[in-house]
């Protein structure tokens, strides 16, 4: 989420930065290209103005000598006009030349231009010829090398065009100045994105903080720890409301299923006694029964016991969902060799070997009681469901996050499914159904391990068995 999140705002922001720098880029090579066109035109305009009248015309205006003396004139003020044309020539690289209306040279250079025919640059021809200066030329671009800027202006005798300027220069220098001022627009907008960046991120951990400290809570709910709560922080005003109405869910479900849990216990702890009495008075009326009633006698007495055991694992389950341990530092080596020297005697009876295997020291946090009651539930059923003569093997390994305790044992083992449904309450095999047992056991050691921050996990044994995992988290620091 975080990362579609911040590619949107990027893409946004990258987008507003594009259409904001695109037009300030044409804005700046049209301003660059506006520059050079005025330019252009002034110097246009100022040859226009060295150019002399047309000597027809100067001597149908006066007499003979003053006609000479005109013409005189002229033809030095031509020469000079040419020798100012080649020395713009030469100084700013730009081809000029003056041009009468009929297209023929009056001062070019360099010497072997001529007027060009075609594109921008004979279209800026005619219209001077039209009385129109050179206003719009096509807008030169950084990637357009092969382009030169033509610009003409018309030279105007009493109301007639007589004569045209035409300009046309390279457009490197011009090029290389949009270049540069792109540069500087394409480094700022650099600038910009960077710390739009930096603002993305910020504002992506503002609205996903309270969303990832939701996310951990409804996991911890989900997996056993009704305790976690959000704790109130920054984020929008949504998602703390959401955050707040979170909370107030989780107590209400906490409480119903409090309550669920007291009923249960309340419930379990109020029929044993009667069950008790029952089984009394079943004694006592045995004992009046003439004789062949045993073996129905005997029928009731184990269901009685059974229905007892049921009704003390449905109290051992109520107490273990109500108990909130603290786990502490706790060797569950030291822990694992007394669960085995308890069972011992049991497993001897039943004619199974207890073995164990793993470090010295194994530091896991812990609730020493659950965590034993768990183990006591995994040993019991390892003992019931090996067969005779095979041993029931415990492992102890300290793995990178926590420490597990596997038991293993070499009796039938559970297929897939019933791995699948191994654990939850009241479920027992079909095909286990001969063998003693409320289908409880398990159910209080996942939730004694789910109370400590732990977990119950289950695997198949090859060839025959079942393994059961119990973990915990690793004491912080080791």
């Amino acid at each position: 989420m975080r990362t579609r999140l911040l590619g949107i705002l990027l893409s946004l922001m990258a987008c507003v930065l594009a259409a904001l720098g695109l037009p300030l880029g044409a804005a700046v090579a049209a301003a660059e290209q506006s520059r050079v066109v005025v330019d252009r035109l002034d110097d246009a305009a100022r040859f226009a103005q060295d150019l002399p009248d047309p000597a027809p015309a100067a001597a149908a205006a006066g007499t003979q000598q003053t006609a000479t003396a005109q013409a005189t004139g002229d033809t030095s003020r031509r020469h000079a006009l040419r020798a100012e044309v080649a020395r713009y020539h030469e100084l700013y690289g730009a081809r000029i030349g003056l041009f009468a209306r009929d297209g023929s040279a009056i001062a070019i250079a360099p010497g072997d231009w001529q007027a060009p025919t075609t594109g921008w640059g004979a279209q800026a021809f005619q219209e001077a010829l039209d009385g129109r200066r050179s206003h719009n030329p096509p807008q030169v671009w950084p990637w357009t090398p092969d382009r030169t800027l033509a610009v003409a202006a018309p030279v105007v005798r009493d109301g007639d065009v007589v004569a045209v300027v035409l300009t046309e220069s390279p457009t490197g220098p011009l090029r290389s100045r949009v270049l540069n001022r792109w540069l500087f627009i394409g480094a700022g907008e650099a600038a910009a994105m960077i710390v739009a960046v930096l603002l993305a991120i910020r504002l992506t951990e503002w609205v996903l903080r309270p969303v990832r400290t939701l996310d951990r809570a409804t996991h911890d709910i989900a997996t056993g720890r009704m305790n976690a709560r959000v704790a109130p922080g920054g984020g929008p005003p949504e998602l703390q409301r959401l955050a707040g109405s979170f909370n107030e869910m989780a107590d209400h479900v906490v409480l119903a299923l409090d309550q669920q849990k007291a009923f249960v216990a309340d419930a379990s702890h109020q029929l044993r006694n009667p069950l008790a009495a029952l089984l009394l008075r079943v004694e006592l009326l045995g004992l009046e029964l003439p004789d062949g009633h045993e073996e129905e006698l005997g029928g009731v007495r184990e269901e009685g016991v059974r229905l007892a055991r049921v009704l003390d694992d449905l109290l051992g389950l109520a107490t273990a969902e109500h108990a909130r341990p603290e786990p502490e530092p706790t060797d569950l080596t030291a822990l694992v060799l007394a669960r085995i020297d308890a069972w011992r005697p049991v497993a001897a009876q039943r004619g199974v070997e207890l073995v164990w295997d793993g470090p010295p020291l194994a530091l896991g946090m812990a609730d020493p009681i659950g965590f034993g009651s768990a183990l006591d539930a995994v040993l019991d059923n390892a003992l019931k469901f090996s067969p005779r003569g095979a041993p029931v093997r415990l492992l102890v390994a300290v793995r990178r996050r926590e420490v597990a305790v596997t038991v293993y044992d070499a009796g039938p083992g559970l297929t897939e499914e019933e791995l699948a449904r191994v654990g939850d309450r009241f479920w027992r095999s079909p095909r286990h159904q001969n063998v003693d047992g409320s289908g409880l056991g398990l159910s209080i050691a996942r939730t004694l391990l789910l109370a400590g921050g732990g977990s119950l996990s289950f695997a198949p044994v090859e060839p025959a068995g079942l393994a059961v995992t119990l973990a915990v988290p690793r004491r912080p620091g080791d």
